[in-house]
């Protein structure tokens, strides 16, 4: 049975996958070209995206998708639709107004604020599901899949390996990690994770968890923030005040079977205070959690070992 590993660049992080088949390098291959096509097609930064062509046209006309990213806006905008209202897709022109990670990050006017909270009702993202066509009622109006995509591609990605035959794989998209089979590093059979400290410099970890078959995801407010006339803003925004979310939540990690759904959750939960985010995460079946604040403190869930 042949080991392989395959780094690559993309998406705007360092991607990681490790796998163990016999044809391990072909699979890697094929996943380097999935992973590309991807970032290609789903990107809301790339004016010639597939997903770029639905938000050129809001207003104006549906447009027509393959099929997998027309899910992924599917899964989204039914998650969009759960109150509290955490997560959103259609929060893309809150997104693209801030520009909160990049060089050119601002911060908007309060009459400018005001304009983009019309545009951002997920209501109004229209699906058709015989004709897998998306249209965006109103123009101006913008997808913006980053907080599920990465978790989605894992999937996509895993189940690639598992359709295959592969016998273990480990994949890291910049910190959404995907485990499948036994770890061959270690006796147990367990992958380590590690929980990154977000008050240290990158690779400080407050735990190491230990998983199989399972994701997990961290959202911090610490990994893209700008400052602006002496307060830090962070790229977590909430879509009812169009302004980055107040909490004294610093992190939340879930450990989930499919990393798609440690993406919701970490997103959906973070407008919660830290303790009803461990208390929502106890009462959730099939996740557990690890809540740090901004105050440093550190609290997991009541079926997560450390």
């Amino acid at each position: 049975m042949n080991q392989a590993k395959r780094t690559l660049n993309l998406m705007g992080t360092t991607i990681q996958i490790w796998l163990q088949h016999d044809y391990a390098e072909s699979l890697l291959d094929q996943a380097q070209r999935m992973l590309i096509d991807y970032e290609h097609r789903f990107s809301a930064n790339n004016p010639n995206s597939e997903l770029m062509q639905v938000n050129h046209h809001a207003g104006v006309a549906p447009v027509q998708l393959k099929s997998d990213l027309f899910e992924l806006i599917k899964i989204g905008k039914m998650q969009s639709l759960v109150e509290p209202r955490f997560l959103n897709i259609a929060i893309g022109p809150l997104i693209q107004a801030w520009r909160v990670g990049f060089s050119d990050a601002r911060f908007p006017t309060g009459s400018e604020i005001k304009q983009l909270l019309t545009l951002i009702n997920p209501n109004d993202i229209i699906l058709d599901e015989i004709k897998q066509s998306v249209f965006l009622q109103h123009h101006g109006m913008a997808i913006d899949l980053g907080a599920l995509a990465k978790g989605y591609f894992a999937d996509k990605i895993m189940h690639f390996f598992k359709q295959n035959n592969a016998k273990t794989a480990f994949i890291d998209l910049g910190g959404n990690v995907l485990t499948f089979g036994d770890s061959p590093f270690h006796e147990d059979g367990y992958w380590r994770v590690g929980i990154q400290n977000p008050f240290l410099a990158r690779g400080n970890t407050v735990a190491v968890l230990k998983i199989k078959n399972q994701s997990v995801v961290t959202s911090g407010i610490y990994e893209r923030t700008f400052n602006y006339h002496g307060k830090t803003y962070h790229h977590i925004f909430d879509s009812h005040t169009g302004y980055p979310v107040e909490t004294d939540v610093e992190s939340i990690t879930i450990v989930s079977k499919c990393s798609i759904d440690g993406e919701i959750w970490t997103t959906q939960l973070y407008g919660m205070s830290a303790i009803h985010v461990v208390n929502r995460i106890n009462n959730i079946s099939g996740i557990e959690g690890i809540v740090i604040t901004v105050n440093q403190e550190f609290a997991c869930s009541n079926g997560l070992s450390i």
